[in-house]
């Protein structure tokens, strides 16, 4: 390579700031990295210590106290690291912890968080669970027409071969009957028959089914 231009004062004036500004740039890049697998890398340790709590209180004969241990453990998780890769995971949790502690308003809050951070990618399975979440939080409600629209939604956002796919589909018949549509509920039911062929509650579908084609 040819280095004579450096022998030019006005290029090595301009070469200079270049070269300064490239290794700037590189260093920004490389602490960057390094910041973002740190964040990673303490969010990783609070939530695994996190879902510790989560496991001691789903215990049989765990403490009154631990499920609130739990709890703030998951809400110091997606305070203290938002961007962490984990936080749909860690939100998931909190609002089934939420929903066993009958706080439905705050469980809903939970798993909208797990799908708005799903948005951006991440596992299809948890994204169809905190979705039927939010369903079961507007049943536990008795509110069956909003129920029924969050299954629909879950219905949309997971695959229809998935036990998940079946779980669905029966709470929102479920919601249906309990809604007074037992019209709406048939067909769903059917669809169940339809679409889950192998389903082993076809014998009690088949069963609820003719008992709503009685009721039209």
């Amino acid at each position: 390579m040819n280095w004579e231009w450096l022998a030019d004062p006005r290029l090595r004036r301009w070469a200079l700031p270049v070269a300064a500004g490239v290794v700037l740039v590189v260093a920004i890049a490389v602490g960057a990295t390094m910041w973002h697998r740190s964040q990673e890398s303490r969010g990783e340790v609070a939530l695994a210590a996190a879902t510790v709590l989560v496991q001691q209180a789903m215990a049989p004969e765990a403490p009154p106290d631990a499920r609130d241990k739990a709890i703030a453990a998951l809400d110091a998780v997606l305070r203290d690291h938002p961007r962490f890769s984990g936080a749909s995971q860690a939100a998931y949790h909190l609002g089934n912890l939420r929903y066993a502690a009958g706080a439905y308003g705050l469980a809903r809050g939970a798993y909208d968080l797990a799908l708005a951070t799903l948005a951006k990618g991440g596992p299809a399975s948890l994204r169809a669970l905190s979705a039927l979440g939010i369903g079961y939080t507007w049943e536990a409600e008795k509110d069956y027409t909003k129920a029924a629209t969050a299954y629909e939604a879950a219905l949309n956002v997971m695959p229809s071969k998935t036990f998940l796919y079946e779980d669905a589909l029966l709470a929102l018949a479920r919601v249906q009957e309990l809604g007074g549509k037992p019209a709406e509920a048939a067909e769903t039911y059917q669809r169940v028959l339809n679409e889950v062929p192998d389903t082993r509650r076809a014998d009690d579908l088949k069963t609820r089914l003719a008992t709503l084609k009685s009721r039209q």
